[in-house]
């Protein structure tokens, strides 16, 4: 489980394609501390320690992963979020995040505003119900309340400090994100549907 709230960012040194897997080793100020089997989020993706080698970890993501997230297109050189998961005993300062991508999106607006960013972004419009006004999501694992809500597009604000300490400074119009919409949510919206498909029984008549 995580936060939201990244940690780090770390570079993509090798990328290596081995059946239908990815193997990245990934480079950051953090790697030195993590340890074999640990849960870290990359860009939203939680992805389990294979190899720890100095400054450097070894992930591999299989195909569903590749599926339905953005890692088909890391190369060497791309920036990667990083988060560590939640200690039981911290503090939630985001939201509570799975490291499970739902999606992706596609920015389609990028604005340099006075002090801030605002991106906007496309998604496909089968996930809108999951989506709401001052809501949270997760985008490539960073904790953000969506705003502008239309059917399949939401606008998110960066304050400089998220802009410069993860990979939000090099998102461009056309890139591509991970989503993970709210875990409170979805479970609301599941509920929901599910109370829509129960058919109420007959009672049965007395003998």
């Amino acid at each position: 489980m995580f936060t939201g709230i990244i940690e780090t960012s770390g570079t993509v040194i090798s990328a290596e394609t081995v059946g239908s897997n990815r193997i990245f080793w990934v480079q950051s100020p953090i790697s030195h501390e993590l340890k074999v089997d640990q849960s870290v989020s990359h860009n939203g993706v939680c992805l389990t320690v294979e190899e720890v080698e100095n400054d450097s970890h070894r992930v591999t993501a299989i195909h569903e992963t590749l599926a339905k997230t953005d890692l088909g297109s890391w190369q060497p050189g791309s920036l990667v979020n990083l988060e560590r998961c939640l200690h039981i005993n911290g503090r939630l300062d985001g939201h509570f995040v799975q490291g499970h991508v739902d999606t992706t999106a596609v920015c389609i607006e990028k604005q340099a505003l006075e002090g801030s960013w605002l991106f906007r972004l496309e998604f496909p419009e089968k996930f809108a119900r999951l989506v709401i006004e001052k809501g949270s999501i997760a985008l490539n694992g960073i904790s953000l309340t969506i705003f502008d809500v239309a059917l399949n597009q939401f606008s998110v604000a960066i304050i400089p400090y998220t802009f410069e300490h993860t990979n939000m400074k090099q998102l461009e119009v056309g890139a591509t994100v991970n989503l993970e919409f709210d875990m409170v949510g979805k479970y609301v919206v599941r509920g929901m549907e599910m109370k829509g498909q129960i058919r109420r029984q007959p009672a049965s008549k007395d003998i």
